[in-house]
């Protein structure tokens, strides 16, 4: 090649006979930032969208707990991102290889302080994870409160079915000694109501919720009393998703799982299985009406009027060896 770069081709040659190699590159790196300039603005959020990163607005007491150890997790993400990216980068900057000197650069083996490093900080950031994780979980399923209201929830191919355990006017009967809750072990029983005779309401694929239009069955919960789910299922493994609550739960045959939650916001909810449970999973939707208790009661007044009393049947009893494993005392 000549000092003056006349032998370089015509396209390859800028102003002065200067090479302009790096102006595609530049071009490039210009059209990748506008890309992501505008994925990030044409993404449809809002700012007061942004800082839940894609979690929907909480709806109940327990939710905002959930939301901040999804964004501590998001930027615990984030600043390890931007060490490792940045380091990367370090390297490619300011230790590329040399235009002039041909060398292989010095080796790095065996150098314990390094080695120490990358194997004590990944283990400092997942303990870290692992106690707000732990500690988070532990708070959500606590069931050492006593709730103001229990529903049974019952899962089915290919919809819901909703017990409500309460003693409601116009419905007779006991839910401990009811044939058809039996699958619900014992230690649930102490926050029945006395003389919860009960009411129920099963929905099916084609079900319609009247005010939004939406699929499925729809449940009903007072707005500020705590209301504590019994999740059973009559054939296979169910989830149960309500999408703002920012929690699932499993609904297993042969083994009961429980959580429970204070909805602090009225308006109706979108709900579906999370797990893939068979043909029709996809039509496995429901509705959450959040009202006030007042609502709440006269609506249970008005499935009792319907001739919808009593339970359905819960599920698939457990085990005696699964209720040996569990804890008798909540």
């Amino acid at each position: 090649m000549s000092p003056n770069g006349s032998d370089l081709p015509h396209c390859l040659k800028g102003v002065g006979g200067t090479p302009k190699l790096r102006r595609p590159m530049r071009r490039k790196l210009v059209q990748a930032l506008t890309a992501g300039l505008v994925l990030a603005t044409a993404t449809g959020c809002t700012y007061k969208d942004f800082p839940r990163l894609g979690m929907p607005t909480p709806v109940t007491e327990e939710a905002p707990r959930i939301l901040s150890l999804w964004q501590g997790s998001w930027a615990a993400a984030l600043a390890t991102g931007v060490l490792v990216w940045g380091l990367i980068l370090w390297s490619v900057f300011f230790h590329r290889r040399s235009r002039t000197k041909v060398e292989v650069p010095p080796q790095t083996r065996y150098n314990m302080p390094i080695e120490a490093l990358y194997t004590v900080v990944p283990i400092i950031i997942v303990s870290v994870l692992f106690y707000f994780t732990a500690r988070d979980e532990s708070k959500l399923l606590d069931l050492g409160k006593k709730p103001d209201h229990t529903i049974n929830v019952v899962g089915f191919q290919w919809s819901w079915g909703f017990n409500y355990i309460e003693d409601v006017p116009g419905s007779t009967g006991n839910a401990k000694t009811d044939p058809n809750l039996a699958a619900i072990p014992d230690r649930f029983e102490d926050a029945y109501p006395a003389n919860a005779g009960g009411v129920y309401d099963v929905g099916v694929p084609g079900d319609r919720n009247p005010q939004t239009g939406n699929p499925g069955p729809t449940l009903w919960l007072p707005k500020g009393e705590t209301v504590r789910f019994v999740l059973t299922s009559r054939d296979v493994i169910h989830s149960f998703w309500v999408v703002p609550f920012l929690m699932k739960m499993d609904v297993i045959p042969g083994h009961t799982n429980a959580f429970q939650v204070t909805p602090n916001k009225e308006g109706t909810f979108l709900g579906k299985c999370a797990e893939l449970c068979g043909t029709d999973h996809s039509r496995m939707l429901f509705n959450v009406k959040v009202v006030s208790p007042e609502r709440y009661r006269q609506h249970l007044k008005e499935l009792a009027d319907k001739g919808q009393t009593g339970y359905v049947p819960a599920g698939i009893a457990q085990t005696t060896h699964e209720k040996n494993r569990e804890t008798t005392n909540l």
